[in-house]
This record gives structure tokens, sequence and C-alpha cells, in this order.
């Protein structure tokens, strides 16, 4: 079974076919407009340097490892330097975690390739705007969030009902682990984590 990108069909596709699904090695995540909702709440401390806050959504936090339970590699890129974001990274386990203020992502994302040793064509990425654009060209599974603009949703091979910011990338991510059959095993397996079972009952 072969799935057309977005532009290619009479609309957008919200299920991933299994085979494109078991094939995504990495899942790149743009952060403002896909881990955040595009806003930045700007302000001053004290000491009059600058303070930066964004918001995070919690489900895609979860998303987020539950790919890495899957043995999916995940990777923030954004091409706006910010504090929080590398905060919330670190808070997720998330190695690969790249700010370019040149927004020079194709230059990241190689190097991410390199030490992975992948090829594109195992990169799924989620972006919502035309900074994502030249990379979601090149990777084999390009996806955008439900509100990203209509230049990179014509590349799109999936979209989400989520806007950036609001689930979008737990939308992705259950949609990438259904499509390979590992969603309901990693669910027990988070439930038992949380609730403790299995440690030496």
């Amino acid at each position: 079974m072969t799935q057309s990108r977005v532009g290619d069909g009479p609309g957008p596709s919200h299920i991933l076919a299994e085979e494109i699904a078991k094939k995504i090695k990495l899942v790149v995540l743009d952060v403002d407009g896909v881990l955040t909702d595009s806003g930045v709440y700007m302000g001053a401390l004290p000491d009059g340097e600058s303070l930066e806050m964004k918001r995070f959504d919690i489900r895609d936090g979860l998303g987020m490892k539950l790919l890495q339970w899957a043995g999916i590699e995940v990777a923030v890129v954004s091409g706006r330097v910010s504090q929080a974001t590398a905060i919330r990274a670190r808070e997720l386990g998330v190695v690969e975690c790249h700010q370019d203020g040149g927004a020079q992502k194709i230059r990241a994302i190689k190097g991410i390739l390199e030490r992975l040793e992948l090829d594109w064509d195992q990169v799924a990425m989620l972006g919502d705007d035309l900074p994502d654009l030249a990379v979601l060209r090149r990777v084999g599974v390009p996806a955008v969030v439900a509100d990203a603009t209509p230049e990179v949703r014509r590349v799109a091979l999936w979209q989400g009902k989520c806007p950036g910011g609001r689930g979008a990338v737990r939308e992705f991510s259950e949609a990438i682990l259904r499509a390979r059959g590992d969603w309901d095993a990693l669910v027990e397996d988070y439930v038992t984590a949380r609730s403790g079972e299995g440690e030496g009952d």
C-alpha cells in the first residue's frame, strides 16, 4: 500500500500506513508552532535581563517519551534560541536539542543522521511553517500540525487535527505507534511503570 502526500490526493491523511511508520527511526520536532502555539511571553528580571517563557503541552511530552520507549529517537530542532526549549528538552531526556539563530535546520539534522547512522528516508518531521519546508521536502515522512501554513501542507504525507502546542506532537506520536502496532503494549508498559506493579511482585 502506498500513501500519497497531502498535496497529491483529495485531502490530508490522518492515518499512517504500517510500512511507512515502521521505517521511522527518528522523529524531528520543530518548536515554535509545533511544541508550542507560537506564542512567546517576554519580560524582564529585576536586574534588567530579558526573560522568555513558553507554554508546552504535557500530553506532547508523554508522546515523546512513548516514542523513546519504542526505540525511536526524538530530536528537537529550532531556528530560534530559547532557554525554555533547552530546559524542556532536558526534562524529557531529549539529547538531540539543536537551536540555531540562523535557522539552519538541514545542517543540524545532517549532523544527527551522521551520529545515528540513519538516512533521510528514516526520518519523520512534524512542522508548521516555512522554516520547516526545506526539511519536510527531504524527510521520508513529512508531517504537519492542523494549523500549518498552506505551503507546508502541500508537501505533507500526514496532517494532524490538533494545532501546534495543543497536543499535536502527542497526536503524531500516537499515529506512528498505532500504525506500527506498538501502541497498546506501550500503554500497558506505561501503566505498569506508573503503578509500580511488576517490581518484585
